[in-house]
């Protein structure tokens, strides 16, 4: 997802012009499949597929713009992958390290 993006539900469709324009965008169909990608293979996307189904039923133009986006870049790293080299004979050692942000939800300021 792009840094500082911020999503909320004020962003939805708002006028009966947009609402019937955006009834015809597959964003249910998008969240499901970047659900079974999450799931399968990329789990690096789970955050921002965890942000976006929030605005499932009243996505707006930018929530689509997003959906559209992260299917992009999973287009784009279709082909990468981790390889983790080393000795065979070691025990594989991982360190992770993370910058949590827990203000997720801008619509009622909960993680």
């Amino acid at each position: 997802m792009q840094e500082k993006l911020k999503l909320s539900k004020l962003q939805g469709a708002s006028t009966p012009a947009e609402l019937k324009r955006l009834q015809n965008v597959p964003y249910a169909s998008a969240i499901g499949f970047i659900m079974y990608v999450v799931r399968c293979t990329c789990p690096d996307v789970a955050f921002a597929q965890n942000v976006i189904s929030r605005f499932q039923q009243n996505p707006g133009d930018i929530h689509w713009t997003t959906v559209k986006n992260i299917l992009k870049y999973l287009r784009n790293t279709k082909d990468m992958f981790l390889v983790y080299g080393g000795d065979k004979n070691q025990e594989l050692r991982v360190s992770c390290y993370t910058v949590a942000g827990y203000l997720t939800n801008n619509d009622d300021l909960k993680s």
